[in-house]
């Protein structure tokens, strides 16, 4: 499976909410399922690269790129409607207005425009793997572009 990308177009948040749907209806007669999936996904996604010491996770990915519903929604309405930044900025804001003030997630747009054309190279060079919904960053699907296109016009 290492030369299949399972995973290659399905957002984290929709992963999160189906193992939390999973856990609650498996919960219904395996109590110990339940408590584990749900454990897992109380857990902050992270590639777990720097050393811990077991009891604690020590990089937190949100921490750097924003938190994943945000991301999630910026990766949407950039690649799948093609909105402008500010519709993007303006619908987020409204989106999220409980959540997060209009300054923190124009920080998280930039950072997210930046990163997605800063790592082309890397979705270009993945296995191959399944579209599963509207939106895929595969460069043999939806997503042709080049590994050194530049973020400064966004």
């Amino acid at each position: 499976m290492s030369m299949y990308g399972v995973n290659c177009s399905i957002p984290k948040t929709l992963v999160k909410y189906l193992i939390e749907w999973y856990a609650i209806e498996a919960g219904k007669s395996e109590p110990k399922l339940k408590d584990t999936l749900l454990d897992i996904i109380n857990t902050p996604i992270s590639p777990e690269l720097l050393p811990t010491d077991g009891k604690e996770t020590v990089q937190k990915t949100e921490n750097t790129v924003g938190p994943y519903e945000v991301i999630d929604f910026f990766i949407f309405n950039f690649r799948r409607k093609r909105f402008s930044r500010d519709k993007i900025l303006y619908l987020a804001a409204i989106a999220f207005k409980e959540l997060y003030p209009e300054e923190e997630l124009l920080k998280y747009y930039n950072s997210f425009i930046k990163r997605d054309f800063q790592n082309q190279f890397k979705r270009n060079c993945i296995p191959d793997g399944p579209k599963v919904g509207t939106v895929s960053v595969s460069p043999r699907g939806d997503l042709r572009m080049p590994s050194d296109a530049d973020s400064s016009n966004w």
